[in-house]
């Protein structure tokens, strides 16, 4: 009986054992937090770009911190109706990198061109294969020779912070969307 006894306690104790002879593991964040997303945008944009600090505390201040990003190029024009194409490539804390590109229509009162480098914050993104899908939204564009300007799109639970840094001449107000897809393509819809 005694033996069955050590047996039964040895078996008890052996996955608490086990659990404290692992070291602890620190958590992995999760986000990104504003340091960090801070230095990417410096390095994308460069040092000293006019108005990226504000832009980026405004979305911080909105949202929080974002679980992923795109850093990307793209090009647009209007003329009450207008187009969007651009390529990046999408970063998520979890590790995942992968190309993307967007294009989308859009409608307004809204008249020009522009190319821009765009920095794309994403927050609530549940899987890096769940970009791939149409972001609505409303933006607001003044642009003469260069600016800055970020907007807010949503899908879900999703939304998508487009920072764009552009050249050329842009202004109005739109509705349309941004469709992120794997390949490129020149639908816009």
């Amino acid at each position: 009986m005694n033996k069955l006894m050590k047996l039964v306690t040895a078996m008890l104790l052996l996955p608490a054992v086990a659990l404290a002879a692992e070291p602890e593991q620190k958590p992995q964040a999760q986000t990104y937090s504003k340091h960090e997303i801070a230095q990417e945008v410096e390095r994308f944009f460069g040092k000293g770009a006019e108005g990226l600090a504000e832009v980026l505390e405004k979305a911080f201040n909105d949202h929080g911190e974002p679980n992923a990003y795109i850093a990307g190029n793209e090009v647009s024009a209007a003329l009450g109706v207008g187009v969007r194409y651009g390529k990046g490539t999408l970063q998520t804390r979890a590790g995942h990198s992968q190309p993307v590109y967007w294009q989308g229509p859009s409608v307004g009162f809204d008249a020009g061109a522009n190319a821009s480098k765009v920095f794309v914050l994403i927050y609530e993104l549940p899987a890096a294969s769940a970009i791939f899908q149409r972001y609505p939204g409303v933006e607001g564009s003044l642009f003469f020779v260069g600016g800055v300007g970020m907007n807010y799109l949503r899908s879900d639970d999703t939304v998508i912070a487009p920072i764009r840094l552009g050249a050329g001449w842009r202004q109005g107000v739109n509705v349309g969307y941004m469709d992120f897809t794997r390949k490129a393509s020149v639908n816009p819809f």
